[in-house]
């Protein structure tokens, strides 16, 4: 199975869903030659309910992944934390969207969830839990006691920081810390839109039906992480289609 396991729904968290836009999303990672991704949008996102709400009216799910044409959508979230950091969650369904709701009062910047605190709502709930590029600048993640990091059940080798910060850099970085708290390290492209799609993956033996299956595999060190050699320019034109599609959405909510 190939499966990347940072990829939103949305272009920006400003903007309201669209399962046209989400479908090019999959459409590219099918011609990469993926066969599943965990979607991590942001939990605090515009409308977070119609991201699932809508998936719910177009494609069956199972209770662990939606089935687009025998691609696999396994669900997730992404969470900011109050030590600065973005946390990947994914695991069935029901119970991501009863973390989700308990996370109601906490989606603000001045009130986060600690980082011990959601992982004492996620792991007793069965939920794999991911430490989201550590290394960015704007929200890490390694500056955290180290016994909140051994709790980790991977950290993320995210495609926008192997561009920013550098391919080799980031890699040692994210290495390094994940050998120092043994902790495993699977990739994530954290694409908003199609283009950015494919840039790192990760590819596993077998098929796989629940997360908890895949969590087991990366703890069984059967995870092997693909960098594109495209991937430079994957991000630079993802960042500048971006800009422009912000921009347009900004103009067209803008009143007359």
């Amino acid at each position: 199975m190939k499966i990347d396991f940072h990829i939103h729904a949305k272009l920006s968290k400003k903007t309201d869903f669209s399962i046209e836009h989400f479908y090019t999303i999959l459409d590219e990672a099918k011609m990469h030659g993926l066969d599943a991704i965990i979607l991590t949008e942001h939990f605090n996102t515009r409308r977070f309910d119609e991201v699932y709400g809508t998936l719910d009216q177009h494609l069956p799910c199972n209770g662990h992944y939606y089935n687009r044409d025998g691609f696999r959508i396994f669900t997730g979230m992404e969470v900011d934390v109050a030590e600065g950091g973005h946390i990947l969650v994914s695991g069935p369904k029901d119970a991501l969207l009863n973390v989700r709701q308990a996370l109601e009062s906490y989606t603000s910047p001045d009130h986060f969830i600690p980082l011990e605190g959601l992982f004492d709502l996620c792991h007793p709930a069965g939920l794999m839990v991911i430490g989201g590029h550590p290394f960015r600048e704007s929200n890490h993640l390694y500056h955290v006691a180290p016994e909140l990091l051994r709790r980790f059940d991977a950290f993320d080798l995210n495609g926008k920081d192997l561009h920013e910060i550098g391919i080799q850099e980031n890699i040692a970085k994210v290495l390094t810390l994940g050998e120092q708290h043994q902790v495993p390290v699977v990739a994530g492209s954290d694409a908003h839109q199609m283009f950015q799609v494919g840039c790192v993956f990760n590819e596993l033996p077998g098929t796989y039906e629940t997360v908890a299956d895949i969590r087991q595999a990366i703890q069984d060190g059967l995870c092997r992480r693909t960098i594109s050699p495209s991937l430079h320019l994957q991000v630079r034109a993802a960042n500048a289609v971006k800009k422009l599609l912000k921009k347009k959405v900004e103009v067209t909510d803008s009143p007359n």
